[in-house]
């Protein structure tokens, strides 16, 4: 994608955790084994958004003496938007890339999402909804419910023009993504919206792809607790949106 040195960091994969001391292990395992097999370098970088087990420690062992890492460990919780603000604002890589840290997206799908960003996109987001997208286990059926309301609310309220805004794998070439997250002012689950509004706000061009997914239980989203600062998320959103077009 450019004539950078080979050896640099191509990739950034950047973790969001919380308390997924049981988890983080076995999705490092299976993001080491496919870069394994690519031909550019890349690292791994966990941040572990204030856990009260040892999420941090696990991957710290489960990286150690492999591909290029970083554990970025905050003392305290503040949200899933916050993390991958960092992780992104600390990577190196010409293409960053954050996953969900139970890989309910399985990594191998970055192949596609390079294929957008190789084709002219700035970004590229994994989707669920669209007709070609693979989901091999479902929510249950009142969390899809939850999803599916928010992502409505979002087309009718703040964003339109895509079917899934929370699938938590996106891709971004470099300078995009510092641009867009040194900007991101959303903490919580909200801020792929923000991130999208921002995207159109500053002309970048965002690829929906058609993604494998398979629901990966328990969530540490609580549905009338998570419903209700998601929908506090949409009104902060268009405020920014709305002090954003007058100035």
């Amino acid at each position: 994608m450019s004539d950078r040195d080979p050896k640099s960091i191509f990739l950034s994969v950047v973790f969001p955790a919380y308390n997924k001391e049981t988890r983080i292990a076995a999705s490092i395992d299976a993001t080491v084994a496919y870069l394994a097999g690519k031909p550019f370098a890349a690292e791994i970088i966990v941040v572990d958004d204030g856990s009260r087990d040892r999420t941090a420690e696990t991957a710290g062992a489960a990286l150690a003496g492999r591909v290029p890492s970083r554990v970025i460990r905050r003392e305290k919780n503040r949200g899933k938007g916050a993390s991958v603000r960092e992780g992104v604002l600390a990577a190196s890589g010409e293409v960053i890339l954050f996953s969900d840290d139970d890989l309910s997206t399985p990594i191998g799908e970055f192949d596609k999402l390079l294929a957008a960003l190789q084709a002219g996109a700035d970004v590229a987001i994994g989707s669920r909804a669209l007709p070609e997208s693979d989901i091999r286990v479902r929510q249950r059926r009142p969390r899809e419910l939850m999803g599916k309301t928010f992502n409505l609310l979002v087309r009718l309220f703040v964003l339109k023009g895509y079917r899934d805004t929370q699938c938590g794998f996106k891709a971004f070439r470099r300078a995009a993504a510092l641009d867009l997250f040194s900007r991101l002012q959303t903490t919580g689950f909200g801020f792929d919206v923000e991130v999208l509004v921002l995207c159109r706000e500053l002309g970048y061009r965002v690829a929906e792809v058609p993604v494998v997914w398979s629901d990966s239980r328990p969530s540490r989203v609580r549905l009338v607790r998570g419903s209700l600062g998601m929908l506090g998320e949409i009104r902060r959103i268009r405020r920014l949106v709305r002090r954003s077009r007058n100035g």
